[in-house]
C-alpha cells in the first residue's frame, strides 16, 4: 500500500475514534468513551512503533519516539482521549509531510515529464522517429514547429526561433543563428530547423538540469544535518522535563502534558522542504545548484571572486561606437562591411555579420575580395570598391578627417580594436570593437554588496592596463592582472582563509579556481566545459545578473529553514515549560503542537517563491515579463 494511502488511513481511523469517543461519551452510551478512544490509539502507535524499529535498524534515531510515548502513556494513564488527539495529529502530521514534500518536488516532477523522448535523425533514406536516448553526437536531427529538442547541437540552418524558459528562465523567445549552440529542452517557437548533436541525451543540458534537482533531494547539507543532531536532544529533554515535573508536582498528567506538546512530527522536515525548495526555485531562474550543501554554502558567501573576460565582460569583441562622414547613413555603412565580412572567417567579422542580421539588413555577396591578414580585407559590394581595417591600410598616411574623434576621444577602453572603411577610396566611417562591460555587471556587484558581500575581486590573465580599465567601471576592493591558473587559485585559498569565499568564473582555465573556491560558480550559457563540471552551480542564461540572484536565494533558503527548525523547537520547548506547570493539558497541548508543526512547515514551503511572490508568481511574473519585453 502506498505511503499516503497508509497515512490516509491511520488519520481516518485516529479520527473517526475521537469522534465516536466523544458522541459516546456525550450520551451516555454502556461502552466506554475511554475504550474507544484507546482502540483508536493504538493502530497509530503500533504503525509508529514499526517505523521506529525501523528507523532503528538503519542506524538512524528518530524524534518521533515522543509521540509513541505519549501514545501509550496517555492510554496507561487513562487520558485516551489526550492519546487520539496525538494519534491524530501524528498521522495529519504525516500527511502534511507527504503534501509539503510533493509541493517541494512539484517543479522535478515537471522537469522529468518534459524530458525529451522522440528525436528526428536524418539518414540516408530519409528521416528516421528514434529515442532521444539513441541520438549520438554527430546526427543531424530536425526539430519540426512546438517540439522539444532532444540533445544539445549547433545548429545548422541560418536561423531558429526558441522558447528556452525551461531551461533559463528567460520567458520571451530567443533568435539563434547559425553555429549557435542550442540546448536540449527547449522549445522550438518558429519554423522547423536542422542542428547537429554534440552531445547524447545523458550528457545533455536538460538531463543534467534533472540530475541536479534529483541530488538536492537526497544530499543532506550540513545545516540539515546539524539540525537532526539538534532535534534528537529534544528525546532526552523532554523526558528529563516529563519527570521533573511529575516529581515535583507529584500530578502524572502534567508529564503527559510535557510528552504531549514536545511531539514534533514533522517539525524536522522543515530544513529539508527549505532546501529542495531553493534548489527548485533558482532551477526555474537558469541557475543549476548542485545540492543541499552547495546553497548552504552560498548563502554563507561574503567574498566574491569575479574571472574578468566572458564574466565580468561579455567575452567577445562587439561593436561600441559607429562614427561616419557626414551625410552618410550609419545602417548602410554596416549593411556593406558586414557583407564585405562575409568572405572573412576572422571572430570580428562573424560580429559584425551576426550585428547586421539581427538588424534585419539584407547582405550582399561580395566580390573580387583579399585578405590582409591581420590588417583588414577589401572588395567589391554592390558595385563598390569596399576597404576596411586598420588606420595604416585604409588612410596610409593620410590625416584623420574632421568628423573622426581625436584620439583622446575614441572609445576609453584599452582593448579597443578600430576598423577605418573608405567606399571608393573616401573614408566613410569609423568603427570601434571592444570587449564591453556587461550592462548588468554593475548592478550586480552592487546587489551583491547589498546581501552582504562585503569583499569583491577580480582575478584576469590580461593586462594590468585593460584590467584597470574594466575595474574603474566597476565597484571592485582588489584588481589581480596577468593571472595564470595557478596564480588564480593561490588568490582564493587566501581569501578563504579570511571568509567564504566564491569564484565566478566561464572559461576552461577557470576550473581549478572553481574547485578552489567554497562555492564555485560557471557562467555556463556558451556551453559545457570544465568549468562547468567543476563548478558548484551553473549559470544557464548569458545573464551576470543571475549570480546575486543565486546568492540571494541561498541566503533566503538558509534563513528560512533556520527560522522553521530554531523557532518551532524554541515554541515547543516554552510550551513544555507552561504544561510542566499545569497550565496546558494533555488534549489541548496535543492541538498546540500541532500548529506549531503546520507553521513551520508553510514557512518552510515560502523558499519556492521569492519574497512577496504567491505559489501562480512564476506564470505571472512571465505574462508580465513578456508585456514588458514587447511594449
Amino acid at each position: 500500500m502506498p505511503e499516503i494511502a497508509i497515512h490516509l488511513t491511520l488519520l481516518a481511523v485516529a479520527f473517526t475514534g475521537a469522534i465516536a469517543g466523544l458522541v459516546v461519551s456525550c450520551l451516555d452510551w454502556s461502552v466506554s468513551g475511554n475504550l474507544i478512544w484507546s482502540a483508536a490509539t493504538i493502530p497509530v502507535a503500533a504503525a509508529l512503533a514499526i517505523s521506529i524499529v525501523r528507523d532503528l535498524l538503519m542506524g538512524r534515531v528518530g524524534v518521533d519516539a515522543i509521540a509513541l510515548v505519549a501514545m501509550v502513556a496517555s492510554i496507561a494513564m487513562a487520558e485516551p482521549l489526550a492519546g487520539t488527539v496525538v494519534a491524530m495529529m501524528y498521522s495529519g502530521g504525516n500527511l502534511l509531510e507527504d503534501y509539503a514534500r510533493g509541493k517541494a518536488e512539484r517543479e522535478l516532477r515537471s522537469l522529468r515529464d518534459r524530458s525529451p523522448r522522440v528525436a528526428h535523425r536524418r539518414e540516408a533514406n530519409g528521416l528516421v522517429d528514434i529515442a532521444a536516448e539513441e541520438v549520438r553526437p554527430g546526427d543531424e536531427l530536425l526539430v519540426r514547429a512546438g517540439e522539444l529538442l532532444p540533445v544539445d547541437g549547433e545548429l545548422l540552418d541560418a536561423r531558429a526561433k526558441l522558447d528556452e524558459s525551461a531551461v533559463t528562465g528567460e520567458p520571451l523567445p530567443e533568435t539563434r543563428s547559425k553555429g549557435d549552440l542550442l540546448r536540449s529542452g527547449t522549445v522550438n517557437a518558429g519554423e522547423a530547423f536542422r542542428y547537429r548533436a554534440a552531445a547524447a541525451a545523458s550528457e545533455s543540458t536538460y538531463a543534467g538540469i534533472v540530475r541536479m534537482v534529483e541530488a538536492a533531494q537526497t544530499a543532506k547539507a550540513p545545516f540539515i544535518r546539524m539540525a537532526d543532531r539538534f532535534a534528537l536532544l529534544l528525546l532526552p529533554a523532554t523526558l528529563l522535563v516529563a519527570g521533573l515535573a511529575w516529581w515535583l508536582s507529584g500530578d502524572s498528567i502534567r508529564a503527559l502534558a510535557v510528552l504531549v506538546v514536545a511531539t514534533p512530527c514533522p517539525l524536522i522536515l522543515a530544513a529539508p522542504v527549505a532546501f529542495i525548495g531553493g534548489v527548485s526555485r533558482a532551477a526555474r531562474l537558469g541557475i543549476l545548484i548542485k545540492g543541499s550543501s552547495a546553497i548552504e554554502a552560498l548563502g554563507r558567501t561574503r567574498t566574491a571572486i569575479f574571472d574578468k573576460t566572458g564574466t565580468l565582460t561579455e567575452g567577445g569583441a562587439r561593436l561600441v561606437a559607429l562614427h561616419t562622414a557626414p551625410d552618410v547613413e550609419a545602417d548602410e555603412i554596416l549593411r556593406l562591411v558586414a557583407s564585405l565580412e562575409q568572405a572573412s572567417h576572422h571572430v570580428l567579422a562573424e560580429t559584425l555579420v551576426g550585428l547586421a542580421h539581427r538588424k534585419g539588413l539584407p547582405l550582399s555577396h561580395p566580390s573580387d575580395v583579399r585578405e590582409y591578414r591581420g590588417s583588414g580585407l577589401e572588395g567589391t559590394v554592390d558595385g563598390l570598391r569596399l576597404r576596411a581595417g586598420s588606420r595604416s591600410l585604409v588612410l596610409g598616411e593620410a590625416a584623420l578627417p574632421g568628423w573622426i574623434p581625436s584620439q583622446e576621444e575614441w572609445h576609453e577602453s584599452p582593448g579597443a580594436l578600430r576598423i577605418f572603411v573608405t567606399v571608393e577610396g573616401k573614408a566613410v566611417a569609423l568603427l570601434t570593437m571592444a570587449d564591453a562591460i556587461r550592462p548588468d555587471a554593475s548592478q550586480t556587484l552592487r546587489r551583491l554588496r547589498d546581501i552582504g558581500v562585503d569583499r569583491v575581486l577580480m582575478l584576469t590573465g590580461d593586462d594590468a592596463e585593460t584590467a584597470a580599465a574594466v575595474a574603474a567601471q566597476l565597484s571592485i576592493d582588489e584588481v589581480q592582472a596577468n593571472c595564470s591558473p595557478a596564480d588564480k587559485v593561490a588568490a582564493i585559498m587566501a581569501e578563504r582563509d579570511r571568509q567564504a569565499t566564491m569564484m565566478v568564473g566561464d572559461g576552461l582555465n577557470d576550473a581549478p579556481a572553481l574547485a578552489a573556491a567554497d562555492i564555485g560558480m560557471a557562467m555556463g550559457a556558451r556551453g559545457a566545459t570544465a568549468s562547468s563540471e567543476a563548478a558548484d552551480v551553473v549559470i544557464l542564461v548569458d545573464k551576470v545578473e543571475r549570480v546575486a540572484e543565486a546568492v540571494a536565494i541561498a541566503q533566503r533558503t538558509h534563513e528560512i529553514a533556520r527560522q522553521s527548525i530554531v523557532v518551532g523547537l524554541a515554541l515547543s520547548g516554552i510550551a513544555m515549560v507552561f504544561a510542566g506547570f499545569g497550565l496546558i493539558p494533555p488534549v489541548a497541548g496535543a492541538l498546540l503542537q500541532e500548529g506549531i508543526d503546520i507553521a513551520v512547515i508553510l514557512n518552510a514551503l515560502r523558499t519556492l517563491a521569492g519574497p512577496g511572490e504567491s505559489r501562480f508568481w512564476p506564470a505571472w511574473n512571465r505574462r508580465r515579463l513578456a508585456h514588458d519585453g514587447m511594449s
